[in-house]
């Protein structure tokens, strides 16, 4: 494998260019609410390139909630996710996205979690419920 690409893999930056550089920017201490962003690219859209396949939707609403988990242990726990429902509001079409990621109740071992995703007009388009565990 490349060592470039190895790294990337490595570090995440790989995962996150992929899923339209997806990038955390913020995080709510009190609430618990991390905000991410990213690009909704037309190569990640169905219908001449017009609607996000619901797989990257989920990826993002995934990815917004992890981060939280990440957030609320101060980097100290991942988690893998053990079930993850998504319920589908709006069309997310190509431009830039926005994903927030709440961490509603942490145990030792598993974690739940909720997800809204805004469309480039700012409208909600999906919400997510998760359950997780938490990993080192």
């Amino acid at each position: 494998m490349d060592d470039d690409l190895e790294a990337r893999i490595r570090s995440g930056k790989a995962l996150s260019e992929s899923m339209g550089d997806f990038h955390v920017v913020g995080w709510d201490q009190q609430a618990r609410t991390l905000t991410a962003g990213f690009t909704v690219r037309r190569e990640y859209c169905h219908t001449n390139g017009t609607i996000a396949q619901g797989g990257f939707v989920t990826s993002w609403l995934d990815a917004a909630m992890a981060q939280a988990v990440r957030h609320d242990t101060d980097q100290q726990s991942g988690m893998v996710s053990l079930e993850i429902k998504v319920s589908f509001l709006e069309r997310v079409g190509p431009g830039e996205g926005r994903a927030h990621g709440r961490v509603v109740r942490r145990g030792k071992r598993v974690v739940f979690m909720e997800g809204d995703l805004y469309n480039a007009q700012g409208r909600l388009a999906a919400q997510a419920t998760s359950t997780g565990m938490l990993v080192p």
